[in-house]
């Protein structure tokens, strides 16, 4: 995996889920559950999978599974907000750096990861129309605050932060798709992240600068975590 000015390992490893001790195969019985979920899902729509197939799926029975969660909803819940959770954590530290353009290199660099880190890919379910329901105002609160903070770095480099703010973590989420069709490399987070200083007009040596700032940030942020 590369490193250096791309930051792409850095990133890939601050994204990461660490193991729990005592885990079947590294994986809690809740991690299991979340897993199992999430290919089900992916293979057959949230419609099509039953909390019973999700049971069957982990060997369990279908009441062991409701221990750990109420219902399916809060299955999908759990799912789509590992997809944006970690990357949050990182928000207040990257809102306060000194330098705007190496923080949101290093964000956007975090965020490919989470996504790239996610079970099987659940970002695909993003569009899906029981997304848009109340029960998932929750997921949806958190992905605004991340893009809240997306816009405020750009507000500290180009005009209009709204809209380029909406366009980083459009570039950012592109990385779902990629994914889907099996064209993610070492490279694509660092690629990512400088198309998203690149969309805000800088000079190139304005982002060859933050990109190696960015890395340096980003190297800090995985010694710390």
């Amino acid at each position: 995996m590369s490193t250096g000015v791309d930051g792409g390992s850095q990133a890939q490893r601050v994204g990461r889920p660490r193991a729990t001790p005592g885990a079947v195969g590294g994986l809690t019985p809740r991690e299991q559950i979340l897993d199992a979920s999430a290919a089900l899902f992916a293979e057959h729509g949230y419609a099509g999978t039953s909390t019973r197939a999700i049971a069957e799926q982990v060997g369990i029975r279908q009441a062991s599974l409701y221990y750990h969660f109420a219902g399916k909803d809060d299955i999908l819940l759990e799912l789509l907000e590992t997809s944006v959770r970690p990357s949050l954590a990182f928000v207040d530290v990257l809102l306060a750096h000194e330098d705007a353009a190496a923080a949101l290199y290093a964000l956007a660099s975090i965020d490919v990861a989470t996504l790239l880190a996610t079970p099987h890919n659940i970002g695909t379910l993003y569009l899906a129309h029981e997304v848009q329901q109340p029960r998932f105002d929750s997921f949806r609160a958190q992905r605004a605050q991340l893009q809240d903070a997306y816009s405020a770095l750009v507000g500290s480099l180009a005009q209009d932060p709204d809209f380029l703010g909406t366009c980083c973590i459009q570039l950012v989420e592109m990385v779902i798709t990629l994914r889907r069709d099996g064209n993610v490399h070492d490279s694509t987070a660092s690629r990512i992240a400088l198309a998203c200083l690149h969309v805000l007009g800088l000079p190139a040596s304005v982002v060859e600068r933050a990109a190696a700032a960015g890395a340096e940030l980003l190297a800090t942020l995985e010694a710390e975590a």
